[in-house]
């Protein structure tokens, strides 16, 4: 398959879901969106992956491409390519798909809780989770389900994960994180932390095995759904 990992800077790429699709043997290619350049029309691939950002999703006056992303995955949807968004990427896939997206009650920041939803422990990608995951997370904003979307996991703050009838799923947490991602976000973002850095970096270092194993089956779950289309 040709699957497109859409990025929103040098220090948050796809980790464990890139690796899994050149695993795969798939071909990978890459648009960091805030560097410009255009992907070829949304129906060329036969999957895209959306992932995280320090931005947030109604920073438009800040971030122009913004918009213009939002426009390629409306592409996406309406074409009915697969498409799975994380973090960021799941607020602005919530976003293209006519939800609303804000500041959450509280920030998440850390390894914390996720609980799957019945309907999140039958779907075909988000049920390779067990039914409850410590996950990590690094966020300050959220999305509502948008029209059609159902809920597939929460945490006490917010919803978690989200699929579309497209179909496209979103998850808030960070499944493709890797230890050297979470060490660089550290030391971009040291006061935006609520705990030491060493003490996040020691509890990443135990939980990054787990972790990567769940994010890899999410990623590889995903894919499977992309190629049976």
């Amino acid at each position: 398959m040709r699957v497109l990992s859409v990025t929103h800077g040098p220090s948050v790429p796809g980790g464990v879901f890139d690796e899994a699709v050149e695993t795969a043997g798939h071909t990978l290619e890459r648009w960091q969106v805030p560097e410009g350049g255009t992907p070829e029309p949304a129906a060329s691939y036969d999957a895209v992956m959306v992932f995280g950002g320090s931005q947030h999703p109604d920073q438009d006056d800040r971030f122009e491409w913004l918009a213009r992303e939002e426009g390629f995955l409306q592409e996406v949807l309406a074409a009915g390519v697969p498409v799975f968004g994380v973090c960021l990427g799941a607020q602005m896939l919530a976003r293209a798909a006519g939800g609303t997206v804000g500041p959450a009650s509280t920030a998440e920041i850390g390894w914390l809780d996720v609980a799957l939803t019945p309907t999140g422990d039958a779907d075909p990608v988000l049920g390779v989770l067990p039914p409850s995951a410590t996950v990590f997370q690094w966020h300050h904003y959220t999305f509502e389900l948008p029209p059609a979307g159902v809920e597939l996991a929460r945490s006490p703050i917010c919803p978690q994960a989200f699929r579309l009838p497209q179909p496209a799923w979103g998850i808030q947490f960070h499944a493709e994180v890797t230890q050297a991602m979470v060490g660089t976000w550290v030391e971009e973002d040291p006061d935006d932390l609520p705990m030491p850095a060493e003490s996040l970096l020691v509890e990443s270092q135990a939980r990054m095995a787990t972790s990567n194993e769940q994010g890899r089956a999410l990623a590889d779950a995903f894919l499977r759904v992309a190629a049976s289309r």
